[in-house]
C-alpha cells in the first residue's frame, strides 16, 4: 500500500480527539499560510538577495540557479513522512517542555566589560548562542536572546529560560557569527541592538540582504561563500561547509548560503558547527583547520526520518563530528532552550554524554550562563537529571 492510503488508513484508525486536533490544526495552516502573503516585505522576514549580492551569489559554486545546495544531497522525505510530522505534533508521548525550571547562572555584566581574557573562555547563552573570548576577542556565535525564535513575539517556540545576560549587558562584541538565516539563529532584535554597538556581522552569502533591511551599516556585514575567510586584527574567521538549507518566508527556500565557522585566533582556535547533518565535510575541516581547542556542535533537533537526520545530526554523529574536526573539548548546543523536535528535551544530551564516555572525550556540559575555560578542568554534572 501507498504511503498516502497508508496515511488515509492511519486517520481513520485515530481517535476522535486526535481527529479533531488534525482538522483545526488544517484550518490554522490554511489562516497562517493567507496571513504570511499578506505580510511579505514585513522587516522581519528581512530583504531579498538582489543587486551585486546577487551577482556575487550566482557566482558561488554552490549554488544553482540561484538556489543553494549541500555537497551531500539531503534524502527525500517519503510522503507519509509528512503526514506523520503532523500526527506526532499532537500525539507525540515525548517530554519536549522541562517539567521544572531549569537553572541559569546570571552573568555578571562586570565580569565580560573587564578586558577580554587573553585565552579562551566560553558562555553558554542557551540555544546555539555562545559568547567567546578567544585571544583578547569577543566573538559572538548565532545571537537569538529573544523570548521566542519566530518572526512575532507569541507566535513560535518560546525560551524554556531566561538569556544569563540581558542583551543590553553584552560588551561590545568584535564579531557576530550567523549560521544561517532560520529564526533560532537570526534573530532580527538582537541584531540591530548588536550594530548599534558597532559589532561587525560575519555571515554566509546571501544574509546581507537581512541586515541591510534591519540597516546594519554596510561596513559592518562582511559576507562569505565556504572556504573563503576575513580577518579582524588577531582573528582570522572562516565560513566553512554545512549540511542544511535556509528561508525565513515562503518563497526564499536555500536563497541565502549557511555555514559553519572556523576562528583562529593568535593561540587558540575554535570550531562551530551550526545547524548540520553529519557528512564528510567535519573531516575536510579537521584536515584544514583542525586541531581546535573547542568546537561547538550542535546536538538536538533531529529525526523522525532520515531526510531531517540529514539536515539535524543526531548526537551520536555529533560526537563524531567532534572526531572528524579534531577537536579538544566539546561543547554541545542546540538543546534545552526551545521545543522544536520530536524528542524529549533532554534526550539529546543524555545521548550525547553516553557517545563521549564510550569515546573518551571531553565533553563539558555547563548550566546556562557557566564559563568554561579552555586549559582549565571543568566539572560537569548531570543537572538535567534534576529536573522533574
Amino acid at each position: 500500500m501507498g504511503s498516502s492510503l497508508w496515511g488515509i488508513g492511519k486517520f481513520h484508525r485515530m481517535s476522535p480527539k486526535t481527529k479533531k486536533y488534525l482538522k483545526v490544526l488544517a484550518i490554522l495552516v490554511t489562516v497562517l499560510a493567507e496571513g504570511l502573503l499578506l505580510l511579505q516585505g514585513c522587516a522581519f522576514f528581512g530583504g531579498n538577495v538582489s543587486g551585486d549580492r546577487l551577482d556575487r551569489v550566482m557566482a558561488s559554486t554552490h549554488q544553482e540557479n540561484g538556489t543553494f545546495r549541500n555537497t551531500v544531497p539531503q534524502r527525500a522525505a517519503a510522503s507519509g513522512n509528512y503526514w506523520n510530522y503532523i500526527v506526532e505534533q499532537f500525539s507525540g508521548d515525548q517530554v519536549r517542555v522541562p517539567p521544572a525550571a531549569i537553572p541559569v547562572t546570571t552573568v555578571d555584566p562586570e565580569i565580560l566589560t573587564s578586558t577580554p581574557a587573553a585565552g579562551l573562555r566560553a558562555i553558554w547563552l542557551g540555544h546555539a548562542t555562545v559568547y567567546l573570548e578567544l585571544d583578547g576577542k569577543r566573538v559572538l556565535i548565532d545571537p537569538i536572546l529573544s523570548d521566542y525564535a519566530a518572526p512575532i513575539d507569541w507566535f513560535g517556540p518560546k525560551r524554556f529560560h531566561p538569556s544569563p545576560i540581558a542583551l543590553e549587558d553584552l560588551p561590545r562584541i568584535d564579531a557576530v557569527l550567523i549560521s544561517h538565516d532560520h529564526y533560532d539563529h537570526l534573530d532580527m532584535k538582537t541584531v540591530q541592538h548588536l550594530a548599534k554597538t558597532g559589532s561587525r556581522f560575519f555571515v554566509p552569502l546571501g544574509i546581507g540582504a537581512h541586515l541591510d533591511a534591519w540597516d546594519v551599516p554596510a561596513d559592518q556585514i562582511v559576507e562569505l561563500d565556504w572556504w573563503q575567510n576575513a580577518r579582524l586584527p588577531g582573528l582570522e574567521i572562516v565560513s566553512t561547509p554545512a549540511r542544511h538549507y535556509s528561508g525565513r518566508e515562503l518563497f526564499d527556500y536555500k536563497e541565502t548560503l549557511w555555514s559553519s565557522w572556523t576562528v583562529i585566533g593568535a593561540d587558540h582556535r575554535i570550531f562551530y558547527s551550526g545547524d548540520t547533518g553529519y557528512s564528510d565535510h567535519f573531516k575536510n575541516i579537521g584536515e584544514k583547520y583542525g586541531p581546535f581547542d573547542l568546537a561547538v556542535i550542535k546536538i538536538g533537533a533531529y529525526g523522525p526520518g532520515n531526510s531531517w537526520i540529514d539536515i539535524h545530526m543526531d548526537p551520536e554523529h555529533a560526537v563524531q563530528s567532534f572526531v572528524d574536526v579534531r577537536g579538544k573539548r566539546m561543547l554541545p548546543v542546540h538543546w534545552a532552550t526551545f521545543n522544536m523536535a520530536f524528542h524529549d528535551w533532554q534526550e539529546p544530551v543524555i545521548r550525547a554524554v553516553r557517545a563521549a564516555k564510550e569515546l573518551n572525550i571531553d565533553l563539558v556540559t555547563p548550566r546556562v550562563g557557566e564559563i568554561v575555560t579552555s586549559g582549565v578542568p571543568f566539572h560537569s554534572e548531570n543537572w538535567w537529571a534534576d529536573i522533574n
